[in-house]
C-alpha cells in the first residue's frame, strides 16, 4: 500500500486551474482501482492519496501522469507500507510482512 503526499510547488491559483483535470486524473484511478482515498491537506498546501494494488514503478508511473505533476504545480513523496491491520472495509487490501 502506498501514501502518496502531494505538495505545492506553485501558488494555489495555478494549482486551481489545472483541478478539474487533476479530479478527472483522480477518477480514473479510483476506476481502476487503485486509488482508495484522498483529499486535501488542511492547511491547503497539497494532499494526501492512500493507494493500493499496483507496485512502486506503476505507482511512480501514476504519479507521473497527474496534471498537477506535469503542469509543475506540485512534488510527490510516495511511501510504501505493510497494510497488515484495517478496518473491515479494508480487508481486502490487508498484507502480509515480507519474510526476513
Amino acid at each position: 500500500m502506498f501514501v502518496l503526499e502531494l505538495s505545492y510547488t506553485a501558488p494555489v491559483e495555478q494549482v486551481d486551474a489545472l483541478l478539474d483535470a487533476h479530479v478527472e486524473w483522480l477518477d480514473a484511478q479510483y476506476a481502476a482501482g487503485v486509488f482508495l482515498a484522498s483529499g486535501r491537506k488542511n492547511p491547503r498546501d497539497g494532499g494526501v492519496i492512500l493507494a493500493a494494488g499496483v507496485d512502486r514503478a506503476e505507482i511512480e508511473k501514476i504519479a507521473a501522469a497527474d496534471p498537477f505533476t506535469v503542469g509543475g504545480v506540485c512534488a510527490y513523496r510516495i511511501t510504501e507500507f505493510y497494510a497488515t491491520k484495517t478496518v473491515a472495509g479494508l480487508a481486502p487490501f490487508r498484507e502480509e510482512l515480507p519474510a526476513g
